[in-house]
């Protein structure tokens, strides 16, 4: 397991911006597919935003897509979330993510979009959105 410490996480008025981000130190960080999830009270963690080895392939949920963006700069060994127009709705724990068994078949378990498919987790970072 690779072990992942997220920080940038707080408080924000409607329509603002904040930059997440998540590092580790693992060696082999750039063999590994990276992930953000988040996770609301009362609800279920729901994904993000998945970003591939090299970072030449991004994927998005449809309720962040053309706001959120994810990036990785593996000699730094980290990976970001960049978030504007944040709504309120998007108040959750943020959570990062790592695997290096991924598949972008939707009906297998390791699927990228599924909390399933990841190994590693950080111990999450929280975000509030003020209306």
């Amino acid at each position: 397991q690779v072990q992942l410490v997220e920080s940038g996480g707080g408080l924000v008025q409607a329509g603002g911006s904040l930059r997440l981000s998540c590092a580790t130190s693992q060696r082999t960080f750039s063999s590994y597919s990276m992930a953000w999830f988040r996770q609301a009270p009362g609800k279920e963690r729901e994904f993000a935003a998945h970003i591939n080895w090299s970072g030449s392939w991004t994927s998005y949920a449809d309720s962040v897509k053309g706001r959120f963006t994810i990036s990785r700069d593996n000699a730094k060994k980290t990976v970001y979330l960049q978030m504007n127009s944040l709504k309120p709705e998007d108040s959750a724990a943020y959570y990062c993510a790592a695997s290096r068994d991924i598949s972008y078949d939707a009906s297998a378990t390791n699927y990228y979009a599924s909390a399933r498919g990841y190994d590693s987790w950080g111990q999450g970072t929280q975000v509030t959105v003020s209306s």
